[in-house]
């Protein structure tokens, strides 16, 4: 009996040696995937799905990421459960208006009706000194159950340069299985978004754009987009979402409520048995908002680009209000912005 037990304890050495120095990935199977970075959580990946009662099917019908504090105790983004909007969850991604050719009606797989995004299994983990990544397949079902899309969804992460903290890249690549498959919406219900923890403050939440004279309600094709954000405690927060120049042209951004939801918003029509691939680099940075030219810097060692690009001159704009939320800024008003959405929810 004690020389069993010395032996499984001697296991165990190499895998906790690992969590302690550098990156390591622990699952709690049917439940979440958890990337440690020497020792700490530095996010999990929510994949359970659970039917057994409508509020565990509210909290599990699509997986999504959280990403954890430095300290690798408590999460900076918003889970199942908020109370604004709690179908924004983490890093996330969605569209509203998923339309399926000969199907009798549309899809929303972002607010979750009718249907779910279902976890199937895990391919390529793995995590070393340097990086962890991960691959998620997934069901888009239908309200029977019936999958009309198959994401493969890869997660890798990597240490940042200072003064950030961790890189987050997100790569899903989705096939239409179903019919010829449409992925459609608008900016603020739609696309790969960062969703911060719910508790924010929302009269210190403020946006930094990659361009002179940004207007982010009728702008394209943005490079990359930067919030700062404060939770209780006067804990401030620098996330940029980095769009990858492969992604689909044309796209929109919704960055600028207060509530600190913002993304891409991109398009895209998939033929049956077709992929379409989305890539997107997200920094996490604990403190104010990052400079213009680290995020450039980041983006142009994410995108490959041969040369430095120019510094940009950037905008920098606080957060607009939202309905029913303090103190925020009067929000846009689409008689004079066409583009203008309204209130996100």
């Amino acid at each position: 009996m004690i020389r069993s037990f010395l032996i499984a304890a001697l296991a165990l050495i190499p895998a906790f040696a690992r969590a302690a120095d550098g990156f390591a990935l622990a699952d709690t199977p049917g439940e979440h995937l958890d990337v440690l970075l020497d020792g700490k959580t530095v996010a999990s990946y929510m994949y359970a799905y659970d039917k057994s009662s409508k509020e565990r099917l509210n909290a599990t019908y699509k997986p999504f990421l959280h990403v954890f504090d430095a300290e690798g105790k408590a999460p900076i983004t918003q889970g199942a459960g908020g109370k604004q909007f709690p179908h924004h969850r983490g890093i996330y991604i969605g569209w509203n208006k998923i339309s399926v050719a000969g199907a009798a009606k549309g899809y929303d797989r972002w607010h979750m009706s009718g249907g779910e995004i279902v976890h199937q299994k895990f391919e390529n983990q793995s995590a070393n000194a340097d990086m962890a990544t991960f691959t998620s397949v997934t069901n888009w079902n239908d309200e029977k159950g019936q999958p009309f899309l198959v994401e493969t969804r890869t997660m890798t992460f990597r240490k940042a340069p200072a003064p950030a903290r961790v890189l987050i890249d997100f790569a899903s690549s989705i096939k239409a299985v179903a019919n010829d498959t449409t992925l459609g919406g608008d900016p603020e219900h739609a696309g790969i978004h960062y969703r911060p923890a719910g508790d924010i403050e929302p009269t210190k939440t403020s946006y930094l754009y990659p361009v002179e004279k940004a207007k982010p309600h009728t702008d394209k094709d943005y490079a990359w987009m930067a919030e700062s954000y404060t939770l209780p405690g006067d804990k401030t927060y620098c996330v940029a979402e980095l769009n990858h120049p492969e992604n689909p042209k044309e796209t929109r951004m919704s960055a600028y409520r207060d509530y600190g939801r913002f993304g891409f918003f991109p398009q895209a029509t998939i033929k049956k048995d077709q992929s379409q691939a989305f890539k997107y680099r997200f920094i996490i940075a604990d403190g104010g908002m990052l400079s213009a030219e680290y995020i450039q810097k980041v983006w142009d060692d994410y995108t490959g680009a041969k040369t430095p690009s120019p510094v940009p001159a950037g905008t920098a704009l606080p957060a607009e209000g939202a309905a029913k939320t303090p103190g925020g800024a009067k929000k846009p008003d689409p008689k004079k912005d066409p583009q203008a959405a309204p209130v996100a929810k």
